[in-house]
């Protein structure tokens, strides 16, 4: 057979045959005379089941595993390995779809800044009434971002601060004050007086517990820079001088 023949019996492409050839999978065949490569039943046996065990998931090195005649781990292994890891695939898949699932049944997934966990969803519903202000949408912004990057256990632990703030008797209205005056501050400068009184009402909604320890809150390090960069530059002031009033009261 040529090597079309032997591709078309298969039902592969030539360039597939030749990879296989390179990679060492598919012994070479004799040539003849004039130089063309000459297969037989056996190469189109063996492309058949190279064929078969790359559908079935296996990989290349695995397949030569495989094919091997004295080395390497037979076939029986090699699919319990597959088999395996296809097990942890589909149970990945079904948590994943739980999750969804969730998201879809709550408001997660309806928010503009979702998809974002039930907590957080239930946590910016709260916040519903506070949409007109600038500063709310920024806030709600950071909260996604922060609760995205945070390992599950922190995250968790997060949401029961806020939502505790929020909840507390009061907390929605000292809320919604505090965000008019973080808006009133955008066209401020940084000394205004009406920071001090804006970074009191925010130190005042801000658990300590959310500062970590040992936090530089003046200078910042890289996630707490591009927090002040995004603020105006009154606000910016006034969310340090909070920062700093939590710290010093958790100590």
């Amino acid at each position: 057979m040529r090597i079309g023949e032997l591709a078309a019996a298969v039902g592969v492409t030539t360039r597939t045959v030749r990879h296989y050839h390179h990679l060492g999978l598919l012994p070479e065949p004799e040539r003849r005379a004039n130089g063309y490569r000459d297969y037989t039943l056996r190469h189109a046996v063996v492309l058949a089941r190279i064929r078969r065990l790359t559908e079935l998931g296996l990989g290349l090195a695995e397949v030569r595993d495989v094919l091997a005649d004295d080395a390497g781990k037979d076939l029986v292994e090699v699919l319990t390995e597959l088999d395996e890891d296809l097990a942890r695939q589909e149970a990945a898949l079904r948590d994943r779809r739980e999750r969804l699932r969730a998201l879809l049944e709550s408001e997660g997934g309806a928010v503009p800044e979702g998809p974002v966990s039930p907590e957080l969803a239930a946590l910016f519903q709260d916040m519903g009434h506070m949409t007109d202000s600038p500063t709310a949408a920024k806030d709600r912004e950071v909260l996604a971002l922060i609760e995205t990057a945070m390992p599950p256990q922190e995250r968790e632990r997060l949401m029961g601060l806020l939502g505790g703030v929020v909840a507390a008797p009061g907390g929605a209205e000292r809320a919604l004050s505090l965000y008019g005056l973080l808006d009133a501050l955008a066209d401020a400068a940084p000394d205004d007086p009406r920071v001090d009184e804006a970074a009191r009402a925010l130190a005042a909604c801000v658990p300590a517990e959310l500062i970590p320890e040992g936090t530089r809150i003046d200078q910042g390090h890289g996630f707490l820079r591009a927090l002040y960069a995004d603020f105006a530059p009154a606000q910016a002031e006034a969310v340090r001088r909070a920062l700093r009033i939590a710290a010093e009261g958790r100590s």
